[in-house]
């Protein structure tokens, strides 16, 4: 009778292996920062857009025409 082969992988055959994962991109671990750290981000942003409006109210009233 003929020869029976094991199920398992032949020693010539190449073994697939997974590409290892990449490290988290800095955007990503950025954004996980900015949702853990809510309330931090909103106080930010609020601060930013007040000086934004000084800073135009002021440049209107010291071009005012």
């Amino acid at each position: 009778m003929g020869q029976t082969y094991p199920a398992m992988s032949l020693p010539n055959e190449p073994k697939v292996q997974k590409p290892e994962e990449p490290a988290p991109s800095y955007v990503k671990l950025a954004m996980r920062n900015m949702v853990r750290k809510r309330g931090t981000s909103l106080k930010h942003f609020a601060l930013t857009l007040a000086a934004v409006l000084a800073f135009f109210v002021l440049l209107s009233v010291v071009f005012r025409g």
